[in-house]
């Protein structure tokens, strides 16, 4: 398995020949989608999903009803590559086994409506990894690998430290990273760390284009 951050929120995982990218959004490099094989997007804000992006490649994209309706209004040429998957589905993208968790996104503010949001929760062999979008949904899965949402206006520090204990992955993988400056990303994996190492839990953060190495969950 590698899995590669690319900008943001987005991830490219290649396993078995199949490689699926997910939210490769505003943020994202677009050579991140090249010779993808699916693309699944969590939900329909555009720091997750980039119609530019989306055109760069002709893979077809798996993604919750909202993205689906929010794509046939403003891109219906990728509409005609979307398949909907429902929360709490289970399928396949390119042969990976992949859950959709949870529907609604984080709450940014209680006057505000809340989006339609599904995580995804892939097995690639032995390893489970779960990208949970804009929520905190805990999968029902024992998860390997976390990637966590690290800078958000909708998330503290201490949700994100609370959401990676409670899930209790080996693996923690910083994403939607792009809010932050360099010096608030140390001090949050400062406090990530003093309270997930104690537990045996690792917290890392990579550049853009950096894949994850090699680890107790990465096999």
């Amino acid at each position: 398995m590698r899995l590669t951050k690319h900008g943001h929120a987005c991830v490219r995982v290649e396993h078995e020949g199949s490689t699926v990218v997910i939210d490769p959004g505003m943020f994202t490099e677009p050579e991140a989608v090249d010779g993808a094989d699916v693309v699944l997007l969590t939900h329909e804000h555009p720091d997750h999903v980039d119609a530019a992006n989306l055109r760069r490649t002709d893979a077809p994209v798996l993604t919750i009803a909202a993205v689906a309706a929010r794509l046939r209004a403003d891109a219906p040429d990728v509409a005609e590559r979307v398949r909907v998957v429902a929360p709490g589905e289970s399928f396949e993208a390119a042969g990976v086994p992949v859950t959709a968790v949870g529907e609604l996104h984080a709450v940014i503010h209680p006057e505000m409506p809340r989006f339609d949001n599904s995580g995804f929760t892939l097995r690639l062999g032995d390893l489970v990894v779960h990208h949970p979008g804009d929520a905190l949904v805990v999968p029902d899965a024992d998860v390997d690998l976390l990637l966590v949402p690290s800078s958000a206006p909708w998330l503290k520090a201490s949700e994100a430290i609370d959401y990676a204990r409670e899930i209790g992955a080996p693996r923690n993988l910083a994403i939607h990273d792009r809010i932050y400056t360099d010096a608030a990303h140390g001090m949050l994996a400062g406090h990530m760390r003093h309270f997930l190492e104690p537990a045996g839990q690792e917290y890392l953060r990579l550049a853009d284009g950096e894949d994850l190495p090699a680890g107790p969950a990465a096999g």
